[in-house]
């Protein structure tokens, strides 16, 4: 009981590997995600900094760090499954969320309950926080897609996943997002164009949707 589950339970985001069911040239557990993505973040929050906007450097860690916590209870939905329908993506998010409140009630001491709450929580909303976590979130899913790509993957899985994964990033407003495209995905366009699976017309054709 008490904090010892919490932190034995972290162990399980280890065994949890993302994109199941498919062939991989590498797999990647939600834990090595949760960590990347903490890395995307604090670069993307720099560069917001650096233009100017004010980042709340706590609460970044808090949401970025803990953002897929609830997956030890639901485990990794693939993105097409899970944005199916906002119906559905609203179904699975109240019973995540549900569970990680049950844990909360069931193992965390009284005193921490507020804190566990705050930091388990949906991180993804409007706030300059929340929006680079979408977008570091998106682009580790960008980076794994390019990776089976780059090696000659032909799993359609991972072409709508670069491809939707794109899309999404585009749409946000952020300048670490215009940093993004014009400064480092050129740069990823280029690496993978020796690539039997041709990227760079994927890459346009999502950043033209």
């Amino acid at each position: 009981m008490g904090i010892h589950t919490y932190f034995q339970s972290l162990t399980d985001l280890e065994r949890i590997i993302r994109c199941p069911g498919k062939f991989k040239f590498q797999e990647h557990s939600v834990s090595a995600h949760s960590w990347k993505v903490v890395q995307y973040a604090k670069t993307l929050a720099d560069i917001e900094e650096s233009h100017g906007a004010t980042v709340d450097w706590k609460k970044l860690y808090e949401i970025t760090s803990s953002h897929d916590y609830g997956e030890i209870f639901i485990g990794d939905i693939k993105t097409p499954v899970k944005h199916y329908s906002l119906e559905l993506r609203a179904m699975l998010q109240q019973v995540e969320e549900g569970m990680v409140a049950h844990f909360i009630e069931e193992h965390i001491p009284e005193e921490f309950k507020p804190i566990f709450r705050r930091q388990l929580r949906e991180g993804k909303d409007d706030s300059v926080e929340g929006r680079i976590l979408e977008v570091a979130d998106k682009l580790d899913q960008i980076y794994e897609a390019f990776a089976e790509l780059k090696r000659g993957n032909t799993e359609k899985e991972f072409v709508v996943m670069y491809r939707s994964a794109l899309i999404k990033i585009k749409g946000i407003n952020l300048r670490c997002v215009d940093y993004f495209l014009s400064g480092i995905l050129p740069d990823m366009v280029n690496e993978g164009s020796e690539s039997a699976i041709d990227i760079a017309r994927i890459t346009n054709e999502a950043l033209a949707d």
